[in-house]
């Protein structure tokens, strides 16, 4: 049978979102995790359905992409098929040419998993790395300590507080209270919380969202803020705690993020609450 491209409609979102659930394990590289489709669903599930790019073979999902912008693909493989060289060289084929209508023409990037073959095939069409990314990973098999401060578990009626230290902790944000109800509303969410941590005054000060995948499966931050008036004062190390805890009682197995190593604060952030650094990632590019 032929690997088939889909553009999967809002039903067949449940499917996407079922196989990324199956495709995450404790060591499987940095990779789409059904919470960055969660993350997503801000902006509707028309929208979500829209930017999703399924490869298939006898209806059974190989790959999953997520366009995260214009000119970004976020590309996750099923395990056993990320050296498979027929599915490898049709993504190849459908990432680069255009009318295939999965990236644009111009510069381009591509996030895979690591040691997958399109990678190597990409390499070998002239692609190249962009800035590197961190990843870090926290075990959850040990409980995980109170992180010191009040955390409130945040539902409707307290919308308005997560939303507000989300765009006080990120300089251009446009995260509505209506943007929230449209992710809460997201099939990932049924398995996410998201949390907000005060100060001894009854500050909002920090927030994230985190995301499982299941029981046994790593879950997700994404993403993690500290209000832009109350940092240096660890509470994105409190709340990055909370996110450990909350994960660990959704039954996740670990605990993981990714942080652009640009962001040395950020990483140190998450290296004090207990989050180990594994090896850095890179985008692949096309130049314009």
């Amino acid at each position: 049978m032929a690997i088939v491209l889909g553009k999967p409609g809002v039903g067949g979102l449940i499917e996407a979102v079922g196989v990324l659930r199956e495709w995450q394990y404790d060591g499987a590289p940095m990779q789409l995790h059904p919470g960055d489709l969660g993350w997503f669903w801000r902006s509707g599930a028309e929208a979500t359905a829209s930017a999703v790019r399924t490869w298939s073979r006898d209806e059974q999902v190989l790959a999953v992409g997520l366009l995260d912008g214009p000119g970004l693909l976020r590309l996750t493989i099923a395990p056993e098929a990320q050296r498979n060289e027929e599915l490898a060289q049709r993504l190849v084929e459908d990432v680069t040419d255009p009318e295939r209508g999965v990236l644009p023409r111009g510069k381009v990037n591509i996030e895979s998993p690591v040691g997958a073959l399109i990678q190597d095939l990409l390499f070998e069409d002239g692609w190249n790395t962009d800035e590197p990314w961190t990843p870090l990973h926290r075990d959850l098999t040990e409980p995980v300590k109170d992180p010191g401060v009040r955390i409130a578990v945040i539902g409707p009626e307290q919308v308005q507080v997560f939303t507000a230290v989300h765009r006080a902790a990120w300089h251009g944000s446009k995260f509505t209270d209506e943007r929230w109800h449209a992710m809460a509303a997201g099939l990932p969410y049924a398995d996410a919380r998201c949390l907000v941590a005060y100060d001894d005054q009854d500050n909002a000060v920090a927030a994230v969202t985190v995301w499982s995948a299941g029981p046994g499966r790593p879950g997700l931050l994404e993403p993690m803020g500290v209000h832009r008036k109350h940092r240096r004062h660890g509470y994105g190390k409190a709340i990055t705690i909370a996110a450990a805890a909350a994960l660990q009682e959704l039954g996740s197995s670990s605990a993981i993020v990714c942080t652009p190593s640009s962001n040395p604060g950020a990483v140190a952030t998450y290296g004090s609450a207990g989050f180990q650094q594994r090896p850095e990632v890179r985008d692949q590019y096309r130049a314009a």
